[in-house]
């Protein structure tokens, strides 16, 4: 067999075996995506109310950190038509997810970041800064948030949502107190604004920087 008929021939198994790479990538992204939102998220998060107790102004720059499959950030970006969105995160398999939905849903105040464990690296200064259920899994918090001001606009704030209680048994680390929270995130220089309590699940703090 000629060289040029044994390429022909192999040709359909590597497609298939690209294909199979293919489902098989985006399939773990629909099981990141599921780990992160869970099953009937929406009843227990209340995203509409917890997004309209932000109180955003139609052009503010939001930092939607840990940003995941984009739970929030599609609400976010529909909240600030004439703002911007930045979906960030450290998994580029989650960051590529969300940018591909934010082009079909022609959300163009979309832009994903990839980020650094210890550094968000915004392109710019920010209105709010907001996380849901990421808080415990930042090792140095208070030195985090400490150098996350430089990503704050003055008087800008940071809106923190973390489980108050384990998704699990087998989880018990993906929680944070409100008390650690506030003593954490003041001791990085931040001023306590308020808290929400309509959450039966999650604590929803917010901080400012003046």
């Amino acid at each position: 067999m000629a060289t040029s008929d044994r390429f022909r021939a192999r040709r359909p198994a590597a497609l298939l075996a690209l294909a199979a790479l293919a489902g098989l990538a985006a399939a773990c992204t629909q099981l990141k995506r599921c780990s992160y939102e869970g099953f009937g998220r929406d009843a227990w998060q209340q995203p509409e109310r917890v997004v309209e107790a932000l109180a955003l102004e139609p052009g503010a720059r939001v930092a939607d950190l840990g940003s995941g499959g984009g739970y929030f950030t599609f609400r976010l970006a529909r909240a600030v038509p004439a703002g911007r969105v930045y979906a960030v995160d450290v998994d580029t398999d989650l960051n590529a997810y969300v940018a591909g939905r934010a082009q079909e849903e022609g959300l163009t105040n979309v832009q994903v970041v990839l980020a650094e464990y210890a550094d968000p690296k915004l392109p710019e200064p920010v209105d709010l800064v907001f996380t849901s259920n990421t808080y415990h899994h930042l090792e140095d918090r208070t030195r985090y948030f400490t150098n996350a001001k430089q990503y704050l606009r003055p008087g800008g704030r940071v809106a923190i949502l973390e489980l108050s209680e384990a998704p699990s048994w087998f989880l018990p680390s993906h929680t944070t107190s409100a008390e650690t929270i506030r003593s954490e995130m003041e001791a990085a220089g931040y001023r306590f604004v308020e808290v929400h309590d309509f959450l039966e699940r999650q604590h929803f703090l917010v901080f400012s920087v003046d």
